[in-house]
């Protein structure tokens, strides 16, 4: 039997940011046309919720626009990660944040987080090309913090930023070391407005990274996410046969994504199931 985990997302504030993190649209130094917007209330994070399990979703993950985490914005988190627990409690649950304290994600997992999602991006040597607001060092500390406070990793990166191979293959080894539950693979596309202006990967190249992040990382769930149905197009569903276990299903944060509907569909005529739990 196929099997395939799907996963959804829910992006509780935009554009509130002050990073300039260079491949993405809520970057502090751009203007870019995208929705701004503070923290949602539970009662609408529980419908997005709703939905996403309604469309075989396992995974939810509670996204926040900014740097990481303040202790006021950790209770608001947590408050909805609770909400969303009791309602609907099937989902697994990830936090993505940004940095944050062990004692901040021992909050989220108090309230019912499974995971903890704060991406690598690129290799610890490449990074400075691409932001300059905080250090590659403070993400790696925050999955340390994650892991402390007993929350499983949800870390991976984005590729096609303009960095070398040997920088897919350092990220790679960091992110084997940190030994994650799953991994999302994200592929850049730019945007007009953001100063990163870089050829897009080609899909062959594309699906290539998603073969060696498989092998590099073999006990983890390796997640095709962002700029998959851009890159990969009618070939993304080949990204499952090269050994990815999960997908993100619906839009991103800033960005439209496939319709649901489409992906379950089309899995389904595939031959496969959904994951309804994990272990």
């Amino acid at each position: 039997m196929k099997m395939v985990m799907l996963c959804a997302i829910s992006s509780l504030s935009s554009g509130i940011c002050g990073e300039d993190c260079a491949y993405c649209t809520q970057n502090a130094k751009v203007k870019t046309d995208i929705d701004r917007y503070d923290i949602k209330t539970p009662e609408a994070v529980v419908n997005e919720a709703k939905r996403a399990a309604a469309n075989h979703a396992l995974g939810f993950c509670l996204v926040t626009s900014g740097a990481g985490l303040t202790d006021a914005k950790t209770e608001k988190v947590a408050r909805i990660a609770a909400a969303v627990r009791k309602e609907v409690p099937g989902l697994m649950l990830i936090a993505c944040n940004g940095l944050a304290s062990e004692q901040q994600l021992r909050e989220l997992k108090n309230a019912g987080v499974f995971s903890y999602n704060h991406n690598l991006e690129t290799s610890r040597e490449f990074y400075p090309q691409i932001c300059t607001t905080h250090s590659w060092d403070e993400r790696w500390q925050t999955n340390l913090n994650a892991k402390a406070a007993g929350l499983e990793l949800c870390c991976g990166g984005i590729y096609g930023l303009g960095e070398s191979e040997a920088d897919r293959i350092s990220m790679r080894k960091s992110l084997a070391e940190l030994k994650p539950f799953s991994s999302p693979i994200n592929f850049f596309i730019s945007n007009p407005k953001l100063n990163l202006q870089v050829s897009r990967l080609s899909a062959d190249e594309a699906l290539n990274i998603v073969s060696d992040t498989v092998r590099e990382l073999p006990e983890c769930r390796i997640m095709v996410a962002g700029g998959r149905e851009v890159v990969l197009g009618e070939r993304q569903y080949e990204a499952l046969e090269r050994g990815a276990a999960a997908v993100v299903i619906g839009d991103y944060l800033t960005t439209k994504g496939e319709v649901a509907s489409r992906d379950i569909v089309e899995l389904q005529k595939r031959g496969y199931t959904f994951v309804t739990e994990c272990h």
